[in-house]
């Protein structure tokens, strides 16, 4: 069967860290693509000032063009309404009823997912993929994985890699207080902030 990931996120902006976790994926469950679904309105971000979908989207496909594994749906920006998960999950489902499909989220998502609309669907419908975070115990989220295995009836599986401290929240922060990010960025997704004077102010 075929395997295939989606990588949904706010992607403001695409990091080098996104690109190592799709690149970790990749490799490890032997997958023949890894689809970017960059969000479109995320339900949990309303009261947060959220650059425009089609920017994030741009920066996107510029971070990944060089890579065929690779690629990009604007699925979640082309509908204007809310983006929920369970949705883009039901959409890839329907597009490609053969294809196993991965879900890789940040592990913030696996300890607050029960919050997320129709979240029983989630994890019918995907393996649910996570990656470690800072601030985060190995005991406490195998625990919340075995608890929610469990109770749903659900494959999880915690994406074992070195952990990056990189974040678009600190990059953000630090191109508006002026530093060099260049090197925590994909570089002409770096050279289009820079031209765009994305986040300066």
């Amino acid at each position: 069967m075929i395997k295939k990931a989606i990588f949904g996120g706010t992607f403001d902006p695409i990091h080098n860290g996104h690109l190592h976790i799709a690149y970790e994926a990749l490799y490890k469950f032997n997958l023949e693509k890894v689809i970017f679904v960059p969000s479109g309105n995320p339900p949990h971000k309303l009261n947060e000032n959220i650059t425009d979908a089609n920017l994030r989207y741009t920066m996107v496909k510029k971070a990944i063009k060089q890579e065929n594994s690779f690629c990009l749906s604007d699925y979640e920006i082309k509908n204007h309404n809310l983006s929920y998960t369970y949705k883009t999950l039901k959409y890839f489902n329907s597009l490609e009823k053969h294809t196993e499909w991965y879900f890789i989220t940040g592990v913030d998502c696996l300890m607050d997912i029960e919050s997320w609309k129709n979240y029983e669907q989630i994890l019918k419908l995907c393996n649910f993929v996570v990656f470690n975070r800072p601030g985060y115990s190995i005991k406490d989220i195998e625990s919340k994985k075995n608890k929610l295995e469990n109770k749903y009836n659900s494959n999880i599986i915690l994406l074992d890699i070195p952990l990056l401290d990189i974040s678009s929240t600190n990059i953000r922060k630090s191109i508006k207080m002026g530093r060099n990010v260049s090197y925590l960025l994909p570089y002409d997704v770096y050279n289009m902030i820079k031209r765009l004077k994305l986040y300066e102010k």
